[in-house]
């Protein structure tokens, strides 16, 4: 099944909302893709995330940023699969929010390193996410307009199946 053109417009529409957060605080948005991994299957994977202005976390060098994101995984082809309930062949349209943390101050060499975590609800299900809701962590590495990561989406095990997508992404970012 493909995504259909209400889950389209639906995403859209927060897209849409998530950019138009007060233009005062500082926005990072960034543009990922990568290849995602259910088992040792591999599709497409592409996402917008928009990381807004760091806050201190109490008195530590940590630092936490708003985080919303909106992806999207191809589906698969696998045989094994077909007949099953859910299947791989639908594509999923993911909308997250979380927090993005740091690690100290803006010259240490660490500090470009960070570990993100966020919720998101999704169409589409798969044998890799199969429920309304999904956890997403991340752990990855942004300097200037470049970022790397390894993201990690699945249901935490609340519901079987729970096989998760694991994928590695390029992004291209800006501030505004």
């Amino acid at each position: 099944m493909h995504v259909s053109r209400i889950a389209c417009g639906l995403a859209a529409a927060l897209a849409v909302t998530a950019f138009s957060l007060p233009a005062a605080a500082q926005t990072r948005i960034e543009v990922q893709g990568g290849r995602s991994y259910m088992d040792d299957h591999g599709t497409n994977a592409f996402f917008i995330e928009s990381v807004f202005n760091p806050y201190p976390l109490g008195n530590t060098r940590f630092t936490w940023a708003p985080d919303v994101s909106l992806g999207y995984i191809e589906g698969r082809k696998i045989g094994r699969f077909v007949g099953s309930h859910p299947g791989v062949t639908d594509d999923v349209l993911l909308a997250a929010a979380g927090a993005r943390f740091h690690y100290g101050s803006a010259g240490d060499w660490y500090q470009p390193f960070f570990f993100s975590f966020q919720v998101a609800g999704q169409t589409g299900r798969t044998q890799a996410l199969s429920t309304a809701y999904e956890f997403v962590s991340t752990l990855g590495w942004q300097y200037r307009n470049f970022s790397f990561q390894v993201r990690h989406i699945s249901n935490g095990g609340f519901t079987k199946p729970n096989r998760g997508e694991t994928m590695a992404l390029v992004g291209v970012g800006f501030d505004l």
